[in-house]
């Protein structure tokens, strides 16, 4: 049976992947940080659904022992912070080495790499990037860049995902930059489209989070290609409404 262990799984994202992958009886591992304000909200969310819940802290020894007893198969890394929470860091002063992107974004993300590397035989790591990473950029970009270039020196299976927007009505936290700046990229995306550059807009344009993470399990749990790299557009036609 597969195990899979999904890390970011309070996130928008992550909780949608932990539904679908329990809706396809997945024995599922869900990460819930041991210092969450709402860590029993979440328990009891996750185990009503038939999910376990680990609350290991994150540091690398403990992960790797984690990850070392509970021998998953199938890792999903869909951490991240947020554009708002890294400024107010930045402003306070708080050094590239201790800002979010490069704790959460980057560092995180690889303890979940090498713990998952370091386990024998074959494993599978989907990795949640973000649509124009590359080797220039701002620290956001950056450390995804990171991330994807030293899994492809592991000797794992992996999944990377691209998207660009992610949004939806039904967020915890309200964010209404981030809703005008994808309706208005849309709205150009779109106008672009009927002008002809199809291939911009289906790799710019807004996904739901539903949409989303139905593509990230399939292609987690599907296993005709050890390595694969997944666009926008590549990430389209998976949720209920096939967006």
């Amino acid at each position: 049976m597969t195990v899979a262990y999904v890390a970011g799984a309070t996130g928008y994202t992550g909780r949608e992947v932990v539904r679908l992958l329990r809706s396809r009886k997945i024995d599922t591992i869900a990460h819930v940080r041991p210092d969450s304000g709402r860590l029993e909200q979440w328990r009891e969310r996750f185990e009503r659904l038939g999910v376990r819940v680990d609350t290991t802290p994150w540091e690398e020894g403990a992960m790797a022992a984690t990850l070392a007893a509970l021998q998953p198969d199938l890792v999903f890394g869909l951490l991240g912070t947020t554009q708002s929470r890294a400024r107010r860091e930045a402003k306070a002063g708080v050094s590239r080495e201790q800002n979010s992107y490069e704790q959460v974004d980057y560092g995180m993300t690889m303890m979940l790499v090498r713990g998952l590397d370091a386990l024998p035989g074959s494993r599978r790591f989907v990795y949640l990037s973000a649509a124009g990473v590359g080797p220039k950029g701002n620290a956001y970009v950056a450390a995804r860049y990171r991330v994807e270039t030293e899994l492809h020196q592991t000797g794992l299976e992996w999944v990377i995902a691209r998207p660009s927007w992610i949004t939806g009505p039904d967020r915890d936290e309200v964010r209404p930059a981030e809703r005008i700046g994808a309706s208005l990229t849309d709205a150009a995306l779109g106008l672009a489209g009927l002008l002809g550059a199809r291939t911009l807009r289906d790799r710019y344009r807004s996904t739901t989070n539903t949409a989303l993470a139905a593509a990230l399990v399939h292609h987690g749990l599907e296993r005709s290609s050890d390595h694969r790299i997944l666009e926008s557009e590549d990430l389209r036609g998976y949720g209920p409404t096939g967006a």
